[in-house]
């Protein structure tokens, strides 16, 4: 037990002497280049957006092909096209199943239905949504409503605890870098495999955003700790005691999620795949923005009040 007792204590101590704060340029740098490179790609590809934003039908239908004939896009946007159906998209779903997004009219899925049973032997419409343009557009300003909502009662909220507005500022600009890593993803994800964003994307960013916020308040805490318990001590070598003494717990609680996730992805299909894809995505990103861009944004900001009240 003693042995056991002092391995421990050799490890805690272990742990504390390692210095993360040092390399707060490298953060900086790395959040920089993914947030780069996201912006990038979303101010020239943009994001695609599913129907629940822009109003329209989407078709889910089994097809299997007449003999001599073979089931591919090509194949089923050449068919509908002859039948003056607009198509938006078309996307495998696994197996025989396809996805079809057409402009809304009164009775698409027939027609649709009616359109394919020329050219293949099997065609099951297996799902049907329509939803109009009014309607995509209330959902759309109402996601952006309800994420800046959430940003303000988060900063207000980490504000009134911690003491301090820096603290609420640094925890919102940490979510924020979190949201557009995952929207760079998504825009890329979109313009190379044909990712939509949809209301299930909502979700998962929402849910992402508390993630975030949820790991900075744990390693904010306990700087708050520390900041009782060593009044004397510097608040740089302070924070880095805190990112160690937190780091581990982060990591472990982050990797039984990870590891559902990406079980999720692999084997959810494909009405969740991106769902759980952007939860993966948000969940990496947001282990890793706590200690290395909430922290260090903490740091920077005491570093240059402190020159601030010196000069």
């Amino acid at each position: 037990m003693l042995m056991i007792k002092k391995q421990k204590a050799k490890n805690n101590k272990h742990m504390k002497q390692i210095n993360f704060i040092k390399h707060i340029p490298l953060y900086f740098s790395i959040s920089g280049v993914a947030l780069a490179i996201g912006i990038f790609s979303l101010v020239v590809w943009k994001v695609r957006p599913a129907i629940d934003f822009t109003g329209g039908s989407l078709v889910e239908v089994e097809l299997q092909a007449q003999e001599g004939n073979v089931v591919n896009e090509g194949t089923i946007r050449s068919t509908l096209s002859d039948k003056a159906i607009e198509i938006n998209s078309i996307q495998p779903a696994g197996g025989n199943r396809w996805l079809i997004r057409t402009k809304m009219a009164e009775g698409i899925d027939k027609n649709v239905q009616s359109a394919l049973a020329e050219k293949f032997s099997v065609v099951n419409i297996t799902r049907f949504e329509s939803i109009g343009p009014a309607l995509g557009k209330e959902l759309l300003t109402k996601t952006f409503f309800g994420i800046t909502l959430s940003s303000l009662g988060i900063l207000l909220y980490v504000a009134y605890r911690f003491g301090g507005g820096k603290y609420g500022v640094c925890a919102v600009l940490a979510m924020i870098h979190d949201s557009l890593v995952v929207l760079g993803a998504f825009s890329l994800l979109g313009h190379f495999y044909g990712a939509e964003v949809d209301a299930l994307f909502v979700t998962a960013l929402l849910t992402i955003l508390s993630f975030s916020v949820h790991d900075t308040i744990v390693v904010y805490d306990r700087i708050r700790e520390n900041l009782r318990k060593f009044p004397q001590e510097k608040f740089e070598p302070l924070a880095n005691r805190s990112v160690n003494e937190t780091l581990r717990r982060s990591i472990n609680n982050s990797l039984t999620i990870i590891v559902m996730l990406v079980i999720l992805t692999w084997l959810g299909g494909a009405t969740v795949r991106f769902f759980s894809l952007a939860l993966l995505i948000g969940t990496i990103t947001g282990t890793y923005s706590s200690p290395f861009v909430a922290v260090p944004l903490l740091v920077v900001w005491n570093k240059r009040a402190n020159k601030k009240k010196k000069s």
